[in-house]
């Protein structure tokens, strides 16, 4: 995945997304740039951009591109398997030995942000700027997410845990 301005301090971004598709290389291109004229538009995607972004962005709009892209590209699973759960980022479910888990939307944002981690540890600062974007919420509010998504996906018998890392955030453990 390649996030590329068209204004380069050394170069035109237009002309590196050129040579990337040329050389073969198949990373996804997303632009995202001052430039918003349709020409300038037109031109990124003649250069072989994927799809591009104009600034001032918002952060949840270019990291849902960004997810959607990669999604498309192959190069994120939209499918995800935790324990004895099926996530499907695509549908937007969770499928355990039960059935279906009813998530609320930012309490399947939260657990899509942990996923995409891996083992690594999120910082509550970090999850609030995934799944709350621009929105003022207070960090404790990710620890009471955490909490709902610890009861609703049973974490003590799921065969996973989603650990506090005290100070700093959370992380799964598969």
């Amino acid at each position: 995945m390649v996030v590329l301005d068209l204004m380069l301090p050394d170069g035109d971004g237009s002309a590196l997304c050129r040579e990337l598709r040329t050389s073969g290389k198949g990373a996804r291109v997303l632009m995202l740039t001052a430039r918003t004229l349709e020409d300038d538009l037109v031109k990124g995607f003649e250069a072989g951009a994927d799809d591009y972004l104009a600034k001032p962005y918002r952060l949840r709009e270019l990291l849902a591109r960004v997810a959607a892209l990669a999604r498309r590209g192959g190069l994120i699973s939209a499918t995800h398997t935790l324990g004895h759960y099926q996530v499907d980022e695509t549908r937007r479910t969770v499928t355990g030995p039960e059935g279906a888990v009813e998530l609320t939307r930012k309490e399947f944002d939260l657990l899509v942000c942990l996923l995409r981690a891996g083992d690594a540890v999120v910082k509550r600062d970090d999850i609030l700027d995934a799944v709350w974007g621009d929105v003022v919420v207070d960090t404790h509010t990710v620890d009471n997410f955490v909490s709902s998504l610890k009861k609703k996906l049973k974490a003590e018998t799921a065969g996973f845990e989603l650990r506090t890392v005290r100070g700093i955030g959370f992380r799964l453990v598969k």
